[in-house]
């Protein structure tokens, strides 16, 4: 394996390195970087250019001045790298480095939500070929491929943000409301469950029925404005999470996992107060590290105590569990959040904003109310790309599942009397995925390339913002900073995928001198 991954580094770098020399070429040829100032009549013209000939180094020639710049790139391997500087006298490096942690907060989310609901929502869909859910699912995949990011953004402006904030102003949710979501909820879930006229309308009206009732509850309690879990939700939560996790993973006749699982759940019901307690702390990312170690740990702890033999499918659900309660335990504390931070004077029941990265009136140092800020301003760009995204995963599992589940060894295993839980998470899902891992390395990859749409809508400096400069003033430092980080990803994210392909398929492993 270690010979392996040295020869694809090899040949990555090589690739990297070659095409870097190409893309430096081809730009530098393909425009005149001093073309503004040959038509400026301003009388100190002939200085600037001269200036800029200078600092861009444009009287070495092309394929010699790569070289140079190749020169300062390598210095990252002693710590100090040097992409020369854009036009305006500003470090390349500098400006990358703002740049790359905008880009990540907004498109990172966006890609881990689009890969798990589309991933999910198309091993739904094959294993309900033919079904309402599926054609339902398949009208909203190709719509959302034809859709342009741009008009969903502007939309989700309009009716997300804009007519959100002023709902806040008097938050009653009408009947006619309630009504409709309570629709909406009844068709999806009987549509998912429906696989006879029988599960479809249990489906249905239990579904509608319980989300009008929660609704009503809502409106009445005026959680809109003051919303909150409560130790006692939050118990009931950890309890539905351990029994979900266990059935996804192992079933819940699997004993040892059911119990694990079911006691890290009780941990974090017990947990609840203690937790609030911390949360007040001023430092946080200790806290939040520290509850996850002691989370795992408490996985660990359970898993010894349950499981005998087979212990790391058991840990593996336990932890899972653990996670989750977690994330639920950082969402009570940011919904407690909540009521404060939208009534304070910054915001002014304004909470969901349409453009920047954060509210620029908004000085403390509470990491939960910072926190939420920058959720909050996540949240329309997030669902955009999570829109447009998903569709495309949605699509490609249904069809690779489809396709394993006409296999051989998945009637093989049937054949043998094992339940479909097994046949679909242990065989099928497995299998599946072996092609998906291309489409999700090459979304991680472009993850710091940007969305230059999205970020010109939604007003974010990120890397696509500059690539649009790079482009416009034919800044070719700033240019080849942005390919060698896209370009280092992606050939990183290739090598990923050959490690993953060995870990989802043995017979593609590879070893000293094989492969």
């Amino acid at each position: 394996m270690f010979g392996f991954i040295a020869r694809r580094i090899g040949v990555l770098i090589v690739i990297l390195f070659g095409s870097s020399y190409l893309l430096y070429n081809l730009q530098a040829l393909s425009g005149d970087p001093l073309a503004d100032f040959r038509t400026s009549r301003d009388p100190e013209v002939e200085s600037q250019i001269k200036a800029t000939i200078e600092q861009l180094r444009l009287d070495v020639p092309a394929p010699l001045r790569y070289f140079i710049w190749l020169r300062g790139v390598l210095g990252i391997f002693v710590g100090q790298p040097d992409f020369g500087k854009v036009r305006t006298g500003e470090p390349v490096g500098e400006l990358l480095m703002d740049a790359i942690p905008v880009t990540i907060r907004l498109v990172f989310g966006a890609t881990i939500i689009a890969i798990l609901l589309g991933i999910t929502i198309g091993v739904v869909t094959a294993l309900r070929q033919y079904s309402r859910f599926d054609y339902s699912m398949t009208f909203v995949a190709f719509l959302m491929f034809s859709l342009p990011i741009f008009w969903v953004a502007v939309l989700l402006k309009e009716f997300m943000a804009i007519q959100f904030n002023n709902f806040l102003s008097e938050p009653n949710i009408p009947t006619t409301w309630i009504i409709g979501i309570s629709a909406f909820i009844a068709l999806f879930f009987g549509a998912i469950l429906g696989r006879s006229r029988r599960t479809f309308w249990i489906g249905f009206l239990a579904s509608g029925l319980f989300t009008a009732v929660l609704l009503t509850l809502i409106d009445a309690r005026g959680w809109i404005l003051e919303p909150g879990i409560g130790p006692v939700i939050f118990a009931l939560l950890a309890l539905l999470t351990a029994f979900g996790v266990t059935q996804i993973s192992m079933g819940v006749g699997h004993k040892p996992s059911l119990y694990a699982s079911l006691s890290v759940a009780v941990a974090g019901a017990i947990s609840y107060f203690p937790m609030q307690s911390l949360f007040k702390r001023e430092s946080q990312v200790p806290v939040l590290l520290g509850g996850l170690v002691v989370a795992l740990i408490v996985a660990g702890i359970a898993t010894v105590a349950f499981a005998h033999i087979d212990r790391g499918p058991v840990y593996r659900t336990a932890s899972i569990t653990a996670v989750i309660i977690g994330i639920i335990m950082i969402v009570d504390k940011l919904m407690q959040t909540w009521g404060p931070y939208v009534s304070s004077g910054e915001v002014q029941y304004r909470p969901v904003p349409t453009i920047g990265e954060r509210n620029p009136l908004i000085e403390t140092n509470d990491f939960w109310v910072a926190l939420l800020d920058t959720l909050l301003h996540m949240f329309l760009p997030t669902i955009a790309l999570t829109l447009i995204g998903f569709a495309g995963y949605v699509r490609y599992t249904r069809g690779t599942l489809l396709d394993v589940l006409n296999q051989d060894y998945i009637r093989t295993a049937r054949a043998k009397g094992l339940n479909e839980r097994t046949v679909i998470m242990r065989h099928a899902f497995r299998n599946t995925m072996i092609p998906i891992v291309t489409l999700l390395v090459v979304d991680f990859a472009s993850v710091v390339g940007g969305a230059l749409i999205t970020e010109n809508v939604f007003a974010w400096r990120g890397m696509g913002t500059l690539f649009r400069q790079a482009i416009g003033t034919f800044d070719l430092n700033l240019l080849m900073g942005i390919f060698f980080v896209t370009a280092t990803l992606a050939l990183v994210a290739n090598l990923v995928a050959d490690l993953l392909y060995s870990a989802l398929d043995p017979r593609v492993r590879v070893g000293s001198g094989k492969s």
